[in-house]
């Protein structure tokens, strides 16, 4: 059923969760939002269906699940910010299908990510993670034997994009051979070499490292054929997803010496809280490091997301805008100050943007200013009229068949 939501700044209900950063609530407030509620943690699915009911705009990190069973919950919803770079929490195609746009933070914590790798391959060709669980045991190892530079060493990066092109420079400056591997063409930066395929980048690689999305395609894409390719004694780096890596074929691999260390920020199951026990078929292994998806969580990185996500979700309410919608036609539209904007999502069926056309012209209303765009399922318009017809243009839209949502702007 097509549903209006046009709403003061005063009147629109902000709902952030999981300890967002404060710059995300100062955001709004600085934008002239007052309602704006904030939770330390995620909601427990319940809650989160009676919270949501009255929420227009809601902000999430990784632990709350907004399955297509609570965006039904969701009446009033306009807007969701994911205060991370992952979405898979979020029923994307729901969303969509409610006339929902989806943003997402997939630069803020690229440097943060970058850092650790870079941390993690020292420790690991220094060897120090096997000598850190020594001297916890009371053992003490001084000795140079297995003990490396990163200098002159190789890099393999796999999955070329906004971390692995950070990781690269920076492996670089410290003097470093850098190849990667994307199934897309990219622009090389610095000295970063790309590889003839993926095999190619194992056989030559002293350590390796992942960054590609989760996808059914990266899906268990790194197991047991390809750590037998790697270069014996490389080390392998996977700080992108946990469904990426196959953990019972690392942990064999490490275990038979074939792969020299390893460092692992994702898992295929992750406790679901902090109070929740961590298991593994890593745990116990000396020269592997462990970290509890920690990649990303800098104070500066979580400063800059609640920067970022806030700004979208503000740029959509107050202007319409989508650009870098995860799920949602991308429009990037001017100001309107002197016309009130309609903004009109549809199902992209034949017929709609000529039923719309209609409406302006049987009503002889005049269009200032119109914006299209269109995906596989829904299209998104954006039209400017004279502020005197725009409460009649929309009552008019909302009956337009295929109409998933309307609202107008002041």
């Amino acid at each position: 059923m097509a549903q209006q939501t046009s709403f003061p700044r005063q009147d629109i209900q902000v709902l952030l969760l999981e300890g967002i950063s404060p710059r995300a609530a100062d955001a709004f407030r600085s934008a002239g939002y007052t309602r704006i509620e904030e939770h330390a943690k995620a909601l427990p699915e319940d809650e989160l269906k009676r919270r949501i009911a009255e929420a227009h705009i809601v902000g999430l990190r990784s632990r709350t699940q907004l399955t297509a069973e609570v965006l039904a919950e969701a009446r009033k919803l306009m807007a969701v910010g994911a205060f991370c770079i992952g979405t898979n929490q979020i029923d994307l195609a729901a969303a969509k299908a409610l006339g929902v746009p989806v943003f997402n933070a997939p630069y803020s914590n690229t440097r943060s990510v970058a850092e650790l790798v870079i941390a993690e391959i020292i420790m690991m060709f220094r060897g120090v993670p096997a000598r850190n669980m020594q001297c916890h045991r009371h053992g003490w190892s001084k000795s140079a034997t297995g003990s490396h530079e990163a200098r002159g060493k190789t890099l393999g990066i796999i999955g070329y994009g906004h971390i692995g092109t950070q990781l690269g420079l920076l492996a670089e400056a410290l003097g470093m051979q850098v190849m990667f591997h994307d199934i897309e063409t990219k622009l090389a930066l610095g000295n970063a070499r790309p590889t003839v395929d993926l095999d190619d980048l194992l056989q030559r690689a002293d350590v390796v490292s992942l960054h590609v999305p989760e996808t059914p395609a990266t899906r268990l894409m790194f197991g047991a054929p390809q750590l037998a390719r790697m270069k014996p004694g490389a080390h392998l780096v996977n700080a992108s997803r946990g469904t990426v890596v196959d953990i019972d074929a690392l942990a064999d691999a490490l275990h038979a010496g074939h792969v020299g260390g390893a460092a692992v920020d994702v898992f295929p199951v992750e406790p679901e809280s902090n109070n929740d026990r961590f298991e593994s078929p890593l745990c116990g292994i000396d020269n592997v490091i462990l970290t509890p998806h920690i990649g990303g969580s800098t104070a500066e990185a979580q400063e800059n997301i609640g920067a970022e996500v806030a700004d979208k979700l503000i740029r959509y309410s107050d202007n319409g805008s989508t650009l870098s919608a995860v799920n949602f036609p991308e429009v990037v539209l001017p100001p309107h100050p002197s016309s009130h904007r309609l903004l009109h999502i549809h199902r992209n069926v034949p017929g709609v943007l000529s039923h719309i056309n209609r409406v302006f012209g049987e009503g002889s209303i005049n269009i200032a200013a119109q914006y299209l765009q269109t995906n596989a399922e829904i299209g998104y318009v954006v039209i400017d009229v004279e502020a005197e017809h725009s409460q009649l243009a929309l009552e008019k839209l909302r009956a337009v068949d295929g109409t998933i949502r309307t609202r107008v702007l002041f």
